[in-house]
């Protein structure tokens, strides 16, 4: 994350700016099925609604709408107008963006949408005093403007071939960013927004939404979302096996339980969301490439697909998968190849002793892997990596650490980390994984290149594929860089999961797939356009 901007940000304005069914209860009063409402529940926490602290980065916002938003359907999603009047109008040099804003829209506090809001939500992120989470990713921005109150223009520091992916971010009221910390902000509690949905109640445990009315686009016809908060995989399925709710998010092998069961339905929508295994660059077993290697060609992916994902995902040599064409390569991938990966931790000098397990110079081959203990899918891959490792006489000692804690300890432990935060485009899906300027501390999240990867063939290919505006040679930029990562890789990447859900009823129709983000709790899946369902 760059910590500073060079040049200062401007806003023109003319204004001031296993199922048992147990005796698990729905907290509030629970909605009939064939209703006008919905209850869900989520295995993601609730709250943090600002879209300066990052809700809704990559367009699901139920709250907000942003320039641009998602279209769905098979492959990759395409781009329409939301809040912009038009698609942008970039410069032949790529260095301006002009942006035309609707004129018949309003917050659902009552006032009338306009260029200042727009700039004014660009440039709270930008402002180092809001810590925002999405500083580094907008790094591209040199300054935005208000020119009037219909038009933005965005002027960039470098052609950025990705720009539709950050028009996804939810516009908020000029009036209610009044500076400061991000996290700190009303929004995250009492929410504004042009969205088809407006936030009527909050709780750590529940949130309930009704429908906005007056939204721009047509008042939606379901008209209660009521969202509720359930870590635990097995509570979740079976508050559903139990009827209590119309919808959820489940691991695969739970959504499996559910697929002949009268009554319910399992939903499945394609991701870019990968799992993986972190490799310190500061702990001394996890550095040595030879560990790298032998590691990613010792994992039995396909295994992991078919035993732990129940078949629902495929295997993941890099953060790159199919969906992207041509930006692709398929060479790029590391073989299941055990006795490989055995000769060259022999041939560089890890030796196996008495025990199986290796060492080399005094160095034991042994090493931590945390996970986020809620997680099980997680735990399983885990548990997974450590028996591949322990046959290669790689000791792999597996921890549960809370997501509090978690990050402080990535420089010497392992994590089994996802990845796919905005998945829309090759560049937000790989460059702050691999890019070695994140290995620099306090560059971005810690969560960004948690291996503290460095190789410059990689990073040259990926800084070139983000300014290039030729798709051909966007593509073969991001082939170079498949190429370049597998003969030096920093992680053992492992599946991309196609994420499950299961829903019940079957009284609505308008649901579209999409290819979602690492992010999948009920904000996606079958209830990502909930705006646009119809009743059948």
């Amino acid at each position: 994350m760059i910590g500073h901007r060079r040049r200062p940000l401007i806003i023109t304005t003319t204004v001031a700016a296993a199922l048992a069914i147990g005796g698990c209860s729905v907290p509030g009063e629970r909605v009939p099925s064939d209703s006008d409402a919905l209850v869900l529940a989520d295995g993601y926490e609730l709250g943090g609604y600002n879209p300066i602290n990052g809700h809704g980065e990559a367009g699901e916002s139920k709250i907000y709408d942003g320039l641009l938003r998602l279209v769905g359907g098979d492959g990759m999603p395409t781009f329409e107008p939301a809040l912009a009047a038009d698609m942008p109008t970039v410069g032949e040099d790529g260095l301006l963006v002009t942006v035309k804003i609707r004129e018949d829209v309003r917050f659902t506090d009552g006032t009338g949408l306009d260029a200042y809001d727009v700039a004014a939500t660009y440039v709270a992120i930008l402002d180092p005093l809001s810590a925002s989470p999405l500083l580094s990713s907008l790094d591209m921005i040199d300054a935005v403007t208000a020119v009037d109150p219909s038009t933005v223009l965005f002027r960039l520091e470098y052609p950025y071939a990705a720009w539709t992916t950050k028009m996804l971010l939810g516009i908020a009221p000029a009036e209610r960013l009044s500076g400061g910390r991000a996290e700190e902000s009303t929004l995250n509690t009492a929410p504004v927004g042009t969205g088809p949905y407006k936030l009527v109640s909050s709780r750590p445990d529940q949130a309930v939404y009704e429908a906005n009315a007056d939204y721009w686009d047509g008042a939606p016809q379901v008209k209660k979302l009521t969202v509720i908060y359930a870590p635990d995989d097995n509570a979740r399925a079976q508050r559903m096996a139990a009827g209590e709710l119309d919808g959820t998010n489940v691991p695969p092998l739970l959504a499996n339980t559910f697929r002949n069961k009268p009554g319910y339905r399992v939903r499945v929508n394609t991701s870019a969301d990968w799992r993986g295994v972190t490799l310190p660059a500061d702990n001394p077993v996890t550095a040595d490439p030879a560990v790298r290697m032998a590691l990613n060609l010792a994992v039995d992916r396909q295994g992991m697909v078919d035993h732990i994902l129940g078949g629902y995902g495929r295997p993941a040599s890099t953060p790159i998968p199919e969906v992207y064409g041509a930006a692709y390569e398929p060479t790029a991938a590391f073989r299941h190849d055990p006795a490989r990966a055995a000769a060259l931790l022999d041939e560089a000098g890890w030796m196996r002793g008495s025990d199986g397990i290796r060492a080399k110079s005094g160095v034991r081959a042994e090493f931590t892997i945390m996970y986020f203990p809620e997680d099980t899918l997680r735990r399983d891959l885990a548990q997974a990596f450590v028996s591949d490792a322990e046959r290669l006489g790689v000791r792999v000692n597996v921890e549960a650490v809370d997501r509090s804690t978690f990050p402080d300890q990535l420089p010497s432990k392992a994590g089994l980390l996802g990845g796919g935060d905005l998945p829309f485009d090759p560049d937000p899906q790989v460059y702050s994984t691999l890019h070695s300027r994140f290995a620099v501390p306090g560059a971005g999240s810690p969560y960004d290149n948690a291996s503290d990867y460095v190789n410059p063939a990689v990073d040259r290919a990926l800084d070139d594929a983000r300014r290039v505006l030729d798709p051909q040679a966007r593509a073969a930029d991001y082939r170079t860089a498949q190429t370049a990562y597998v003969a030096d890789p920093g992680y053992v990447m492992l599946v991309f999961l196609n994420h499950t859900y299961v829903e019940r009823g079957n009284v609505w129709t308008g649901s579209t797939p999409v290819l979602e983000p690492h992010s999948h709790g009920v904000n996606w899946g079958p209830w990502w356009n909930l705006r646009v369902w119809t009743r059948r």
